[in-house]
């Protein structure tokens, strides 16, 4: 896979392991790949729950449960995924741990390709992607 200036937003806490939640992540850790190498490395905030968490919620959507298939698709929803994305809007990629149908949804919607991994290392992940290897777990997805 040799993409040239390609960037990959990793979910994060701590800038080397991959959150398992994306909405509770606090910073993306972006990098940029050229040539199957990783020339530059930043952190961004990520705006999450803990930003929403004085917004209103229509649906309740955090209290799971037999009604809540559709997590993450009402308006509201949609419009914090599209403001999580505007940080990483200039990368290909996001890589998380796990998210909702809807996140991952949205972040298709704003042309970024979610991939939902089971590594837990952002240096191994990418060192996967580079190769060509890194598998999308839609299965993690809720």
């Amino acid at each position: 896979m040799e993409e040239q200036d390609m960037k990959i937003a990793f979910v994060t806490d701590d800038g080397k392991t991959i959150s398992k939640h994306f909405g509770r992540a606090r910073f993306y850790e972006v990098l940029t790949v050229e040539s199957g190498q990783v020339v530059a490395r930043e952190q961004r905030e990520k705006l999450g729950h803990s930003h929403f968490a004085g917004e209103h919620h229509e649906h309740h959507e955090h209290h799971g449960g037999p009604h809540d298939e559709r997590h993450g698709f009402d308006a509201a929803s949609q419009d914090r995924h599209s403001r999580m994305a505007q940080a990483i809007k200039d990368c290909e990629y996001l890589v998380a741990g796990g998210m909702g149908y809807g996140a991952y949804e949205s972040m298709k919607q704003a042309g970024i390709k979610p991939i939902v991994t089971d590594f837990q290392s952002i240096d191994e992940a990418v060192q996967a992607h580079i190769a060509g290897t890194l598998k999308d777990h839609t299965e993690y997805l809720h």
